[in-house]
């Protein structure tokens, strides 16, 4: 038995020192160092295999987190760990407490084709893999052509379509051997909910962003066009999953979703629930009131839903362990789960997967306030996410 644990983690912001990200944006050097060793300290609390990060604006940065994980791994070893005179060595607690490091580890880099100049810059997505990486990995964000997606007026006349042409942030897919196969690993981050408000032309701002003078209106249409293109882009990625599937391989997506798992954009990504039985349903071209699917047809409509369907690993930690709850961002009061990682059935026995199980699912989350305790306005410098990780048991290779 194998043991593999698969992460994500969204960084918030990360970036080099004294480097305006965002409109008058920046972290000190004090700032910048405190973030830092932050952040390294989480990847040494995971400990994964392989790690998905969100919010990533430079490749340099997070190698430089990734660097002083390493050496905060090797001094937590070196301070724990007993060495091999020791006979007590080899019990299992050494191997909960002893951290592996990325030494030897590949990490794949997409930065954002939407990059602009300082103060306008957007962040990309990461892969680090203990494993590496079977052939080269793959970025989707420029579209070979736009996706036109067409609408039928409710009076039957053609209404017209909705065009994407670049996802908001890339989405890095990568090849991971894994246990006796290679799984596939997309890590995303999805549209967020923030309005996407037009601005006039020659006109230096979006009316709608001017709250002084607050238009209610135009900015729930600014969020109908945010969530607009958040499900278009989670169209794309099913379109990639679907393929990756058909073709036999294994799948894994982790990533900052924006939405929960029951959202409409999150439920795209994961396909279809199947109705435990479409024998009773009429078919789709019904002539008579008892003209429904036979049972044989069920039998295939079940396969081909399930065969294409990604199981949230969430879900089935909760299902397993009768916990009622788990967040991963917490704001005006409100906690929920927008970070998610979702698995082809391979890995779900019950669904008939026979690579491997999911034995456990893990949430950090202590540092998540929702903006009203007295310490948030410190935790500017750590993420505003909670880091998810998914605990594998994989059969022998």
């Amino acid at each position: 038995m194998k043991r593999v644990t698969i992460a994500s983690f969204n960084v918030k912001n990360l970036i080099g020192a004294e480097k305006e990200y965002y409109k008058f944006q920046i972290y000190t050097r004090e700032e910048h160092a405190w973030k830092e060793a932050w952040l390294a300290d989480q990847i040494v609390t995971m400990d994964a295999d392989v790690v998905g990060f969100q919010e990533i604006f430079e490749e340099k940065a997070l190698r430089d987190v990734i660097a002083e994980a390493d050496e905060m791994g090797a001094e937590s070893n070196e301070d724990v760990i007993p060495d091999q005179s020791k006979r007590y060595r080899k019990r299992a607690i050494f191997r909960k407490l002893s951290y592996t490091g990325y030494r030897d580890a590949a990490l794949a880099f997409a930065p954002n084709a939407n990059d602009g100049a300082a103060g306008h810059r957007r962040p990309g997505v990461a892969i680090l893999s203990r494993f590496g990486f079977e052939g080269t990995p793959e970025i989707i964000q420029e579209l070979p052509e736009p996706l036109d997606i067409p609408f039928q007026d409710m009076g039957g006349d053609d209404g017209g379509h909705y065009r994407i042409s670049r996802l908001s942030r890339p989405i890095l897919k990568a090849r991971v051997p894994m246990g006796r196969d290679v799984v596939t690993v997309f890590n995303c981050h999805l549209k967020s909910k923030l309005g996407e408000f037009v601005r006039p032309e020659g006109a230096e701002f979006a009316p709608e962003s001017d709250l002084a003078n607050y238009d209610p209106v135009g900015r729930a249409l600014g969020s109908a066009r945010a969530a607009l293109r958040r499900m278009a882009e989670a169209w794309v990625l099913r379109s990639h999953i679907v393929a990756e599937l058909h073709a036999g391989r294994p799948v894994i997506v982790m990533g900052d979703f924006n939405d929960s798992e029951h959202a409409v954009s999150s439920e795209i990504i994961a396909g279809e629930v199947p109705f435990k039985n479409y024998s009773w349903m009429l078919r789709h071209n019904a002539k008579a009131s008892n003209d429904r699917y036979s049972r044989e047809e069920n039998e295939r409509i079940q396969e081909a839903i399930g065969a294409v369907r990604l199981h949230s690993a969430e879900k089935l930690f909760v299902k397993k362990s009768l916990r009622d709850m788990v967040f991963t961002s917490a704001f005006g009061g409100v906690y929920e789960s927008i970070d998610q990682i979702y698995m082809s059935r391979h890995f779900v026995p019950e669904a008939g997967g026979t690579l491997g199980e999911m034995e456990y699912f893990s949430v950090l989350n202590d540092h998540l306030t929702d903006g009203s305790h007295p310490e948030a306005p410190y935790n500017k410098l750590a993420s505003d996410h909670g880091q998810i990780m998914v605990h594998l048991a994989l059969g022998e290779e």
